[in-house]
């Protein structure tokens, strides 16, 4: 398997016969909260955290876009075994939130709802037919599920 096909299935995952897109945001679910996890286990601050995570995934979705387009030719438009882009819009829903598998749970569901209704927006994004097309509709679903938790936890939680 050539690396782009790794990046973009998100080593593999993109293959799961059922609901791939869910599979691929619940595995990006879990990498992030370990990587936040072992963040704060350094001893930075939560900012400090939040910016090394925002870093991460902007890289990821730059390469993730560039891998997409490599495979544009041999792979049809948005093909459900990419899932790398329903792993960093998961990423994003996540940013700023504080660690708890409650606010975390809460983040997936929400990106979920989002990616799969496609409200506000997110569906002419879709229809793009681009390679930065299939990244950013989870980018935007990504900010809202961010949005309203943030919302939730400020009005809510605390």
């Amino acid at each position: 398997m050539t690396i782009d096909k790794q990046i973009v299935t998100f080593f593999g995952v993109g293959y799961t016969p059922v609901a791939p897109g869910t599979a691929g945001a619940l595995a990006g679910c879990i990498l992030f909260y370990l990587l936040n996890l072992a963040l704060i286990k350094t001893g930075l601050s939560f900012y400090t955290i939040q910016l090394i995570l925002t870093a991460l995934t902007t890289v990821v979705l730059l390469v993730s876009v560039k891998s997409i387009k490599n495979l544009g030719k041999t792979w049809e438009h948005d093909s459900q075994k990419i899932v790398i882009d329903e792993v960093v819009g998961v990423w994003i829903a996540m940013l700023f939130i504080p660690l708890s598998w409650l606010n975390y749970l809460i983040a997936f569901v929400l990106f979920r709802f989002f990616d799969i209704v496609k409200p506000l927006f997110i569906r002419k994004i879709d229809h793009l037919k681009s390679s930065w097309s299939i990244m950013l509709d989870d980018v935007v679903a990504g900010v809202y599920a961010n949005l309203c938790l943030q919302v939730f936890i400020y009005f809510i939680i605390d």
